[in-house]
């Protein structure tokens, strides 16, 4: 440790993302990126923009973003924040919304950015154990909080909750803010973006990471009560009010007004992802329920991290957390048809060995 660093640095357990390779020799299946390109609109909207007015700050405010997310989901424009990926969104919310001597609930097994968050900003969270089948149980965070933290779909278990579910939850926290993080619905499950309109405490988070082909643009974005939405505002322009580029901003308004090719590949993903499914379990491995564009399997013959190594030497990238009950589970990111049956061809031929 440098004598440099504050004590908070000095305590800190940062976030550790997957493994990004410099050469393309792997399939890549490991961080859940979406392996279609963006719409051809998202590149067009992008070169347009990159002109003579890039001397010229963004739009601080987002506002033609934030208009087209408000039609997609109909809901007003000042309901829509906009952050520089989900993450920086998530990390103004914990900032915006939750203070130090209440804990914050989220899952024991999630997206380890969460407690990442909590612990640079000096917050108390608890951590509310998954059933012994990996389901978060809705009704255990229905108790005294500072905030509640649910992804859904889950990360890495890649579980989804009925989103009527989350009512219980809304209205036993009604003096604290709920975030439901949905970076991963739009591969098969329903949005809560409907409950903002009747309870004031509710904040979706989603990422135009996923099912929209850009991660490389890094854009966020949270729906909520406008008061939600003023606070998180509040915080950005504390830190940086200019957190999305001109480039960005064209390319994500393109993505989400391309509704027919945001459909196409969505679909496509979870086409292939139920064909992957089907043919890993008949060769003797345990797939957990997926409405992602991810899956978490295990084998009852091969230890994951045996497994992961088998695979990375074959050339293919896939995720190995090694926690407690997730150690012998392998997170599995769903390619394009060609990269899943190279993928499938190498776990047949490893398991057929066993």
């Amino acid at each position: 440790m440098n004598k440099y660093w504050s004590e908070r640095v000095k305590g800190l357990k940062p976030y550790i993302p997957g493994e990004q390779p410099k050469n393309q020799k792997y399939i890549k299946l490991n961080t859940n990126e979406n392996p279609y390109p963006p719409s051809i609109n998202v590149i067009k909207a992008i070169n347009e923009a990159n002109n003579e007015t890039m001397k010229l700050y963004p739009d601080p405010n987002c506002d033609e973003l934030r208009k087209a997310i408000s039609e997609f989901y109909e809901v007003d424009e000042d309901e829509v924040f906009i952050g520089n990926g989900s993450d920086e969104v998530l990390g103004f919310s914990f900032m915006a919304f939750f203070n130090p001597g209440k804990p914050v609930l989220f899952p024991d097994i999630t997206y380890s950015f969460y407690k990442v968050y909590a612990n640079l900003f000096n917050i108390d969270y608890e951590l509310i154990p998954l059933d012994a089948d990996f389901n978060v149980e809705l009704n255990k965070f229905c108790i005294e909080n500072g905030g509640v933290v649910i992804p859904n779909p889950n990360a890495p278990t890649s579980k989804y909750i009925e989103v009527n579910g989350f009512k219980k939850v809304i209205e036993s926290s009604s003096s604290s803010v709920v975030i439901i993080d949905e970076a991963y619905v739009d591969f098969g499950g329903e949005s809560a973006v409907k409950f903002i309109k009747d309870y004031p405490n509710v904040l979706i988070v989603q990422t135009l990471s996923k099912s929209r082909s850009l991660a490389g643009l890094r854009v966020g974005f949270a729906i909520g009560n406008r008061e939600l939405i003023t606070a998180l505002n509040m915080v950005k322009n504390s830190i940086n009010s200019y957190t999305i580029d001109r480039l960005a901003l064209a390319g994500a308004t393109a993505a989400i007004k391309d509704k027919e090719y945001f459909e196409e590949t969505r679909k496509k993903i979870i086409k292939t992802r139920e064909k992957t499914v089907k043919v890993l379990k008949e060769v003797g491995f345990e797939v957990l329920d997926s409405k992602a564009n991810f899956i978490f399997i295990s084998h009852p013959k091969i230890y994951a991290g045996n497994l992961f190594r088998e695979l990375r030497s074959k050339g293919i990238l896939v995720r190995h957390f090694s926690d407690g009950r997730i150690d012998n589970y392998l997170r599995v990111s769903i390619g394009t048809e060609y990269e899943m049956n190279k993928f499938l061809k190498v776990v047949q031929d490893i398991a057929e060995n066993l």
